[in-house]
C-alpha cells in the first residue's frame, strides 16, 4: 500500500513525505517531478504548450503508473483531485493523507519560496491571493472527501507532522508494512 499525499501547493506535501518516507524506509516520489522527468520537460512549458488541459491528460497517466508501484510515500500535484480517474487510481492501493492550511499561509509560503513560483505556473488571471482563495474554495471538498486523514500544518512542525501520520497508518491501517 501506497502513502499518497494530496492538498494545495505550499502545504508541505513533498517536505514531509520526503521526512515520513525516510521515517518509515520507503522510496519517495514526487508525481510532478516524476512526470517532468518522464516528459523531458518542465510542467510550465506543458502548460505553454497546450494548457492546463494537456497537463491533466498526462497527469492522468503519470497518476495511473505510479498508482501500480507498492509501498511507496507519493506527493502528488495540488490539482490531482480533478480527475475522477486520478482519485480512482489513487485510493486503489493508498491511504490518502491531507495536508491542509489556510489561505493566508499559502499565499506566504508559495510566495517566499522562488523556486516553486518559477516551476508552478499561475491558473488563473487572478492576483496570486485570490488565486489560491479561489482554487482552494473550488478544490478544499475535493480534497475533503477523498482523504482518509488530515493534517493542519499551519502551526506544526515538519517532523510532528509525519509523527502523527506514522502514528495514524499504525492505528488505522493493517497494510503498510516497512521494508
Amino acid at each position: 500500500m501506497n502513502i499518497i499525499f494530496i492538498g494545495f501547493r505550499g502545504t508541505g506535501k513533498t517536505t514531509i513525505g520526503k521526512i515520513l518516507a525516510q521515517q518509515l524506509g520507503k522510496e519517495f516520489i514526487d508525481a510532478d517531478e516524476y512526470l517532468e522527468q518522464k516528459q523531458g520537460r518542465t510542467i510550465k512549458d506543458i502548460f505553454a504548450e497546450g494548457g492546463e488541459p494537456l497537463f491533466r491528460d498526462i497527469e492522468v497517466q503519470t497518476i495511473a503508473e505510479l498508482s501500480r508501484l507498492d509501498n511507496r510515500v507519493i506527493a502528488t500535484g495540488g490539482g490531482v483531485i480533478l480527475r475522477e480517474e486520478n482519485i480512482r487510481n489513487l485510493k486503489k492501493n493508498g491511504i490518502i493523507i491531507l495536508l491542509d492550511a489556510d489561505v493566508d499561509t499559502l499565499h506566504k509560503r508559495i510566495y517566499e519560496d522562488a523556486q516553486t513560483r518559477q516551476k508552478r505556473p499561475n491558473l488563473t488571471n487572478l492576483n496570486a491571493y485570490e488565486e489560491i482563495e479561489y482554487l482552494l474554495a473550488y478544490r478544499r471538498p475535493i480534497y475533503d472527501r477523498i482523504a482518509d486523514f488530515v493534517i493542519n500544518t499551519i502551526s506544526m512542525s515538519k517532523h510532528d507532522a509525519a509523527n502523527k501520520i506514522i502514528a495514524f497508518i499504525h492505528t488505522h491501517v493493517k497494510d503498510v508494512r516497512k521494508d
